[in-house]
């Protein structure tokens, strides 16, 4: 079963997507800011991260140069999610070292596709 992370500081968000994701047969941890997120990066070993952008203590994209730039973690696949859906948006996502990116509200099947696509065959 591959392992996601979900780095979201809202409890309503984290707890709605986590909750599919298990119904879609993914195993589930979650940090609540980006500084976690990173430390969870390495402990965890998740199999792809799912990075909410706006982030306490560390945003999301200082977690995701901070995860691409460390050996032990930088092959993980990291899909930024965020309310922005600008272009300039998804290039700074990009440029951050995301591998993907997807909007708020989130969209299941849109997601899990994204998701399937980066997961290591």
């Amino acid at each position: 079963m591959p392992k996601i992370l979900l780095v979201e500081d809202n409890e309503m968000n984290r707890d709605m997507l986590s909750r599919r994701l298990l119904r879609n047969n993914f195993e589930v941890v979650m940090a609540v800011n980006g500084k976690e997120g990173v430390d969870m990066a390495k402990s965890e070993r998740p199999d792809i991260i799912l990075m909410d952008m706006s982030l306490p203590v560390m945003d999301g994209w200082e977690a995701t140069r901070t995860i691409k730039a460390d050996e032990e973690t930088k092959s993980i696949p990291v899909i930024a999610l965020t309310a922005h859906a600008m272009e300039s948006d998804r290039e700074q996502a990009l440029q951050a070292g995301c591998d993907d990116f997807d909007t708020k509200p989130i969209e299941l099947p849109r997601l899990l596709g994204k998701i399937n696509a980066l997961l290591p065959k």
